[in-house]
């Protein structure tokens, strides 16, 4: 049985992670996760993903460590940092060549291609022209941290439930990106904090600090979720694509390093059919009425069309 559920309803894609009855992140989930992103960045139909837990108040419990465990011992006696880099850029070589990966994955090195393979699907997911929002229904720690950090927003169900990376209570760190996107999220001290103190926070707390941008209540998290992508997904997919590069890439290097990512995706993306189609009806509106129209970004309850999307059609 597949272990992603997905329904698509015009521009939005409502993906059901179901791994009963823990629901963990497994290296099948990850392989469907992968055939996932790719079908969704070859399908310009689709503007948003949502992604949700099957069992009520779990999103993920967490990566399985039977996994781990497995993982690890295949790999052999311990290795320092410096042998592990060398070995996880050779298997990232091997593993570009075409079949390889499979072969590869009957071999010691599996360990090695899950782990590249978890990273490289969390980057598309940052760099895709399409929008991914989770839906934390529940419980999220470890690999369902690292999903929901991968997401490019985050609104959880109210509740006694937690979210955080608790890896180092077992002997371990993140690894599914974790250390890397938990920083940017929420600062360099704040994030060692929580990672060193295994303390997974509850929804609220998760709010205050930043790691979700919001909550509501169980019952109303899928239609706050569906309502969010059904707007999103009528932005233009380039100019999506562009500015997660921009932030994403950009934001995590030095300043002038960013702002050349920034330059070169804003002259890409400037001349574009959908950017073009969207400031000439911009402009069309200013010498019309003879103003910004400012309510449209300042008061989103008010169903502004330039905020809701449906003031030109973008999407194509």
């Amino acid at each position: 049985m597949p272990l992603l559920r997905t329904e698509t309803e015009g521009r939005v894609m409502t993906v059901v992670l179901d791994d009963p009855p823990a629901n963990f992140m497994t290296g099948p989930m990850v392989d469907e996760l992968d055939a996932l992103v790719t079908a969704v960045d070859h399908d310009p139909a689709i503007g948003a993903v949502i992604l949700t837990g099957a069992p009520e108040g779990i999103f993920i419990s967490h990566y399985d460590v039977a996994e781990i465990v497995a993982g690890a011992e295949s790999v052999g006696a311990s290795v320092g940092p410096r042998a592990a880099r060398g070995a996880l850029r050779a298997v990232g070589a091997a593993a570009r060549v075409p079949g390889a990966r499979g072969a590869l994955g009957a071999t010691p090195a599996s360990g090695l291609v899950e782990l590249r393979q978890v990273h490289d699907v969390f980057l598309r997911m940052n760099r895709s022209s399409t929008i991914f929002i989770a839906a934390i229904n529940g419980n999220a720690t470890g690999g369902g941290c690292e999903l929901a950090l991968a997401c490019d927003l985050r609104i959880m169900a109210e509740g006694d439930f937690r979210i955080g990376l608790p890896e180092i209570s077992v002997g371990i760190i993140p690894g599914a990106g974790g250390t890397q996107r938990l920083v940017r999220a929420l600062g360099p001290a704040r994030a060692l904090e929580l990672m060193l103190e295994a303390e997974p926070l509850k929804p609220k707390a998760a709010r205050r600090l930043g790691l979700v941008h919001r909550t509501c209540p169980p019952e109303a998290l899928m239609a706050d979720a569906r309502a969010t992508a059904e707007r999103l997904a009528r932005r233009s997919p380039a100019a999506v694509g562009a500015l997660k590069r921009a932030v994403y890439d950009g934001g995590s290097q030095r300043l002038a390093s960013g702002l050349h990512t920034e330059r070169a995706e804003f002259l890409a993306i400037a001349s574009s059919g959908a950017a073009l189609r969207g400031m000439h009806a911009y402009a069309e509106q200013v010498a019309a009425s003879g103003s910004p129209p400012v309510v449209p970004w300042t008061d989103a309850a008010a169903g502004a069309p330039w905020f809701d999307g449906t003031a030109v059609d973008l999407s194509e």
